[in-house]
């Protein structure tokens, strides 16, 4: 059986031709169920996928766009839903519309992993504002991790006023990033979500790799 994100894109494949399409005739091609099909267009639907058509009469797509195929990069992925931040957050309500149906058809192809860890921390399936305002501080983390540099950080809620971290990593669960970190403050490994940064400074003290406050510790602590 194929992954299943590869099946839903073939399935949009075989669909954009707008001739009607059986569930019985999809299943046989893609060497699945007639019950995977029709989970598989229930995704699709429901993520906005223009589809016509029922279990029992077939299924054909009523697009008058589609695109082929496309394979993003992490960054590329980031500034395609930085756009749909902004967008989500205009006065247009068809703009705000079509950024979140847009969001969702992003959401029903990205690789199952990747949105299930995402969804183990209950983020907002449609947080644009949240999203847009994590966008500006990632810049910063990135250079403090390349150049293995300590920062200092302010979260939105936080008991602690100020926490002075070891940034190991930056990581992308599907519009929201995390950073990994060593936190000296409470001498701890701690996942932050970037959007809950409130302020971030880069701190002129570097930092190398100690016993128990590397990545690889931190990895093996998941273990």
């Amino acid at each position: 059986m194929p992954p299943r994100t590869d099946r839903l894109l073939d399935l949009v494949r075989l669909l954009s031709d707008g001739r009607l399409h059986r569930a019985e005739d999809l299943a046989r091609r893609l060497g699945v169920s007639q019950r995977t099909i029709y989970r598989d267009m229930d995704t699709l639907i429901a993520s906005g996928v223009p589809i016509a058509g029922e279990r029992g009469l077939g299924y054909a797509a009523t697009a008058a766009i589609t695109l082929p195929p496309l394979n993003l990069s992490l960054p590329e992925l980031e500034a395609l839903h930085l756009g749909l931040a902004v967008v989500g957050e205009a006065g247009d309500e068809e703009l705000k519309e079509a950024a979140r149906t847009l969001s969702e058809k992003i959401d029903a192809v990205l690789p199952e992993d990747r949105s299930a860890r995402g969804a183990t921390f209950g983020f907002a399936t449609h947080a644009f504002a949240e999203a847009s305002r994590g966008f500006r501080h990632m810049a910063p983390i990135r250079a403090a991790i390349r150049a293995r540099q300590k920062l200092r950080l302010h979260l939105a809620d936080d008991p602690l006023p100020r926490r002075i971290v070891r940034p190991l990593r930056l990581d992308y669960w599907g519009r929201v990033w995390t950073v990994t970190c060593w936190d000296e403050t409470t001498r701890s490994f701690q996942l932050l979500r970037v959007d809950l940064i409130a302020e971030v400074t880069a701190l002129p003290q570097l930092f190398v790799d100690e016993p128990g406050r590397t990545l690889a510790d931190y990895q093996a602590t998941l273990g």
